[in-house]
């Protein structure tokens, strides 16, 4: 999952060279709902999603729609590697987000030091490439705002669907959020895609989206929602090299120096202490990510 969720920040990208970001987004949803489509009808899971769809679609809405969408245009201008590095930011956020839920223990004093890491690699980060001219802050707060929907979502499949079977959950939401874009994308493409572009979507559609989501809900089988959240900490170096290697993106200072900043905070945020469990947060992301 580490992997698989470290490549949607490479292939956006490369998608959105010639595609508009609505586009990337039916593209993705569609293309994905439509290879999962016949294992959720064989198993009998869609039917079972169906009757939950209410909070299916607002789990779609929270976690491909808002977030698809603000990856696409952020990285019309971002680096790759660096909205990778910022989504990992999602532990921060769900120790915020599960506090407010009525957990209260999920700002200890261990998280709450997670919480000032966190936030001063962030600043570290921004503030060296902003710096540079290398980004603008709207396109990070676009990208901070995914990862606060990332830490968001989980909390409606574990709470609201968790007797509705993963493949239905996915098939279901993946198919709204692509059955809602789709007049969005025909208004906003503009020009003929190239190869490139379209390999880059087939990719993130195949790969990133169908795939994850069917191994993303047997990790969360296997270990538990918590325990799956150790991906957080992976995404964003596979974000990086990828980045640095594939599109020749320059690695800065203010990267090298609030990476291992960030990830420590992330790992506070999301760790365990003697008062309660680890914090159920989703990858980089989220239950579905990018």
């Amino acid at each position: 999952m580490s992997l698989i969720w470290g490549l949607p920040y490479l292939l956006i990208s490369i998608a959105v060279e010639s595609l508009a970001p609505p586009t990337v987004v039916a593209g993705r949803t569609g293309i994905a709902a439509l290879l999962l489509l016949p294992i959720a009808l064989r198993q009998g899971s869609l039917k079972v999603a169906l009757a939950h769809w209410r909070w299916i679609a607002a789990f779609g809405a929270i976690e491909m729609a808002g977030p698809f969408i603000l990856l696409g245009h952020a990285e019309l201008t971002l680096p790759s590697g660096l909205t990778g590095l910022l989504v990992a930011t999602v532990p921060l956020f769900g120790a915020i987000v599960s506090f407010a839920l009525g957990d209260r223990h999920a700002l200890t004093r261990s998280r709450l030091l997670g919480l000032v890491l966190g936030i001063v690699g962030v600043a570290l980060v921004v503030g060296a490439a902003s710096g540079d001219g290398e980004v603008r802050l709207v396109n990070v707060l676009e990208v901070l705002v995914v990862a606060v929907c990332y830490a968001v979502a989980p909390f409606i499949t574990d709470r609201k669907l968790g007797d509705v079977p993963g493949i239905g959950i996915a098939t279901l939401s993946l198919g709204l959020v692509s059955l809602a874009y789709l007049p969005i994308a025909a208004l906003a493409q503009d020009g003929v895609p190239t190869a490139r572009s379209l390999s880059a979507l087939g990719a993130l559609a195949v790969i990133c989206t169908a795939v994850a989501f069917v191994v993303f809900f047997a990790l969360i089988r296997e270990v538990g929602p918590a325990q799956a959240t150790v991906i957080t900490f992976v995404n964003p170096v596979v974000a990086l090299g990828l980045g640095i290697t594939v599109l020749d993106e320059s690695l800065s200072l203010g990267q090298l120096l609030g990476l291992p900043v960030v990830l420590a905070g992330c790992w506070l945020a999301a760790g365990r202490s003697r008062e309660a469990g680890p914090l159920l947060v989703a990858e980089g992301g989220a239950t579905a990510g990018d």
